[in-house]
């Protein structure tokens, strides 16, 4: 008998799809192959992925999807991962449908939001699915574009999260870029979401060619006669980095010119000869991009003609006619106009938004024509060019320059090429010495990358998922996530390993035969005397290590120390010698250079000494840089000898150790021992011993994978029961609060709220400490000196501590830590909610050391009153057994009016 779907495909087909060939009559072009069967699945009732090239048209299948449901009466919701491109594809669908069957939810916006067809950030759709919003009643389709970004690191799991949660009656149309585990990805949809179709289309709209210049000269990577390009190329590159003439005024042979990378408007230049313009320069810096815009107008380059600078004047004027005109300067509005009418723009993060989508309607319109990018403007947003140039190959991935990756590479050439616009795209490598032609042909060929989950659950997903479905069904519910479906698959691939190493085990074992006797039993004795020698070494480190720790135990508040190496190295007075029941000591200090915070026994390598005492008052706030500066000064008046140079103690020796000197007596009489080919089995032995420790390795990381999802959500249970949140199956008052805030710092602000630590704050000091949860400094940042107001102080000092608490809590419970607070925009945040000036707001903030842009100010801005809204409205905690409920909602809510003006509020328009 066949399956529903496959009756209704039947019918579909034998009615000649009225509904497609009513949508196809839409478009001026024809659908390619790989859109109409993905239209066909959908209009046969499957859900559906798509995977194809940036370019290629996929999101012609969400707009079916679109169509689907209005000519069905259903609702379809069209998700995206940022809120650029929710504004963008809420236009193109406006412009299609028209305002009054389109909606916007994106945090910043709320428009039309019971349209039939409403698009949104997939966060909003997360919170809505949480919440049980009566906006789900007549869902009948959900696009998810991008939906790659579910394995990205920081936001990835929020993908997933909607897989999982949809009515089993969504169909879901998934659009992702390329990826070449797109039959693994879809085998997981069909598991949770039913009968999926996989559409893969690897080829791009139009041909891209890939170039490396150096200096000058432009080579084609690819070629009839490859060979001979890679030669010449590798010829001239040694050209470059030939020794020349000597340097005058330096000693010595014949050092090499330093390296200068290419003159942008240079580049530039060339490209124009080329006729290759428009072009997206990436270069991963802001200060980069920027830098490289003011050399093209410094070195005096026009790339537009009378006509379009008037053409130019009128798009400035109209989309950046809003902002305040006593912001223009301190957002350098004039420069950048004169780079906009040579054709000239930056694009990245640091600019705001009015300015964003000015350089963007430029590009689209082919008025603007070099423009000087950061890697976001690789997602998502359609700006596609005729030529791509990567400046580096290299880039900051948040802990440091790595090389980029084939899929990164692949995302930020897929720009070039404009279909319907250019015969053939290009993509330009800028050499430098670092660069190996064969890598970038490496980079060049790998069109694919894998698609890996990075879901893990959270607080309020933990609370929210009990809530609704009791314990062991939410424990079920994740462990049904991509995550655990890839970990699962990848213990067949261990099992298979190990089957495979069994087999080697057996020949090497052949290869170990010894005439003299049982080779096996003496490379058995040969291994228990290595490990038992490595043991008592160990013991002799695990000696020093009691005793270090001994020592650390035995210090007391005001005790004078000697940190002895690190970037803390010097004097400390000891606040608290953080004396835990089952974890190592962890003082907390202040050191005399006025740095804060707890050391541990990686700090010290050898036991510590009490060198004077210092008082240490008894309310004494760590996080005061006043204090800090005063206990500093203590330590320095004290008059501490040098250091000197301790011995270490000693472990156990291995030759007096009894069952050392046995194993080497059984050994020495072993008849194997006098074997003249016996090292030669040993290493033979050494190989079978090394297998076998792999396969109990790989049988450990099997017990690992399996249910690993499912162990982390009870220790995060645990932990909320222990605190209140949840009780039994069901989450507490405090719990359904914790469940409304949607934020990394989730549990703290909860923590915060139930303590009481923000009561009695007015609303600038308020947005001031909740800045200290979402703010994330892009490089080190000096020390805030001072706090606007003591209510400020006190209730920062209350939340740090609140913050330790936790985080101490989480370590023992083997979680990662909640992120620390972060005071970098306190002073920002506060002035700009007291209506400050933007010039002076970002003035006051450098004098505190935190060098913000204008675009910068506005993201955070964002993210602050994204977590202000969640606390306006966020149920109270009453009742919970560790303090009552909170004050603060009325004044989350006044907050946010005080933050929400100027250009804050005019780049939240969409």
């Amino acid at each position: 008998m066949s399956s529903p779907s496959e009756r209704y495909a039947a019918a579909r087909r034998r009615s000649g799809r009225p509904v497609l060939t009513d949508f196809r009559a839409g478009y001026s072009f024809a659908l390619d192959p790989f859109q109409l069967e993905s239209c066909e699945h959908l209009e046969d009732g499957y859900s559906v992925l798509v995977c194809a090239p940036t370019g290629a048209g996929k999101t012609v299948v969400g707009e079916f999807a679109v169509h689907l449901a209005l000519a069905a009466g259903q609702k379809c919701f069209y998700t995206t991962p940022i809120k650029a491109l929710s504004n963008q594809k809420y236009h193109d669908l406006v412009d299609r449908y028209g305002a009054a069957q389109v909606g916007l939810l994106t945090g910043d916006n709320a428009i039309n939001s019971g349209a039939p067809v409403v698009v949104m950030t997939t966060e909003v759709l997360r919170n809505m699915l949480y919440v049980g919003s009566e906006a789900l009643a007549g869902l009948g389709y959900v696009v998810m574009d991008e939906v790659h970004y579910l394995g990205d690191r920081f936001r990835g799991a929020v993908w997933e999260e909607v897989i999982i949660h949809l009515p089993a009656a969504v169909r879901l149309v998934s659009l992702s870029a390329t990826v070449s585990n797109a039959e693994e990805f879809g085998e997981w949809l069909v598991t949770v979401r039913g009968e999926t179709r996989v559409v893969v289309h690897e080829e791009r709209p139009v041909p891209l060619w890939q170039h490396v210049l150096v200096g000058t000269r432009m080579f084609d990577l690819f070629g009839a006669d490859a060979a001979t390009v890679e030669a010449g190329l590798l010829r001239h590159v040694a050209d470059r980095t030939r020794y020349l003439d000597p340097v005058p005024g330096r000693r010595g042979g014949r050092p090499p010119r330093g390296w200068r990378p290419p003159d942008r408007p240079a580049v530039i230049s060339r490209l124009d000869r080329e006729g290759l313009l428009p072009a997206i320069t990436f270069i991963f810096s802001r200060a980069g991009c920027d830098a490289a815009a003011k050399q093209c107008v410094d070195a005096g380059m026009w790339l537009t003609d009378q006509a379009e600078r008037d053409e130019i004047d009128e798009v400035v004027d109209e989309l950046t006619g809003s902002v305040p005109p006593e912001d223009l300067d301190v957002l350098g509005f004039w420069e950048w106009r004169d780079a906009l009418r040579r054709g000239v723009a930056a694009h990245h993060a640091g600019l705001v938004p009015a300015f964003k989508q000015t350089v963007e309607e430029l590009f689209v319109r082919g008025l603007v024509r070099a423009v000087f990018a950061t890697e976001t403007l690789a997602l998502g947003i359609n700006m596609p060019a005729r030529t791509v140039v990567l400046e580096r190959l290299t880039k900051y991935n948040g802990e440091a320059h790595a090389d980029i990756t084939p899929g990164e590479f692949t995302q930020l050439t897929g720009r070039a090429g404009r279909r319907g616009i250019d015969v053939e795209g290009h993509a330009v490598v800028l050499w430098s010495p670092d660069v190996d032609p064969q890598r970038v042909a490496g980079l060049a060929s790998n069109r694919t990358y894998p698609l890996r989950s990075s879901f893990r659950p959270s607080y309020n997903m933990s609370v929210n998922l009990v809530d609704q479905l009791g314990r062991p069904a939410a424990r079920g519910l994740l462990e049904a996530s991509f995550a655990q479906f890839q970990a699962d698959r990848g213990v067949a691939g261990l099992l298979a390993q190990i089957r495979r190493n069994d087999e080697t085990r057996r020949q090497f074992e052949q290869q170990m035969t010894c005439h003299l006797g049982d080779f096996a039993e003496y490379a058995d004795l040969r291994r228990r005397l290595g490990d038992r020698e490595t043991l008592l070494a160990r013991e002799g480190a695990a000696q020093r290590r009691g005793a270090i720790a001994s020592s650390l135990e035995a210090l007391r508040r005001g005790d004078v120390i000697r940190v002895p190496r690190g970037k803390r190295s010097g004097l400390a007075v000891v606040l608290d010698p953080g004396v835990q029941a089952q974890d190592d000591p962890r003082p907390l200090v202040v050191t005399e250079g006025r740095w804060s915070g707890r050391l541990s026994l990686v700090d010290f390598p050898e036991t510590v000494d009490v060198l004077g005492t210092v008082r240490v008052p008894k309310h004494v706030n760590h996080r005061s840089p006043q204090e800090r500066r005063d206990l500093a000064s203590s330590i320095r008046a004290l008059d501490v000898p040098p250091p000197e140079r301790k011995r270490r103690a000693r472990g156990a020796h291995t030759d007096d150790d009894h069952e050392v000197l046995r194993l080497r007596a059984a050994l020495r009489a072993h008849p194997c021992h006098q074997c003249a080919d016996r090292e030669q089995h040993a290493r033979w032995g050494e190989r079978y011993s090394r297998l076998t420790r792999e396969n109990d390795g790989l049988r450990s990381r099997i017990e690992g994978r399996t249910g690993s999802l499912g162990r982390t959500f009870d220790r995060i249970t645990d932990l909320l029961t222990d605190r209140g949140y949840l009780l039994d199956d069901a989450a507490t008052p405090a719990g359904r609060q914790l469940g409304r805030i949607w934020s990394e710092a989730d549990l703290l602000a909860a923590e915060c709220l139930r303590a009481g630590a923000w009561d009695g704050l007015d609303a600038a000091e308020l947005a001031a400490v909740v800045s200290t949860l979402v703010y994330e400094p892009r490089r080190d940042e000096l020390l805030v000196d001072t706090l606007p107001t003591p209510a400020l102080r006190d209730a920062l000092a209350r939340t740090e501590r609140i913050w330790g608490e936790l985080a101490d809590d989480e370590r023992a419970r083997q979680l990662r830590p909640s992120r620390e607070p972060q005071l970098g925009f306190v002073w920002a945040s506060y002035r700009w909610a007291r209506q400050e000036r933007l010039d002076r707001v970002l003035d006051v903030a450098s004098h505190r050391g935190t060098e913000l842009s204008a675009g910068d100010f506005i993201r955070w801005c964002k993210q602050l009153l994204d977590l202000l809204d969640q606390l306006a409205v966020a149920p109270r905690g009453v009742g919970a057994p560790r303090g009552g409920g909170s004050t603060v909602a009325a004044t989350a809510r006044a907050a946010a009016h005080a933050v929400r003006h100027g250009v804050v509020a005019q780049s939240m328009q969409p």
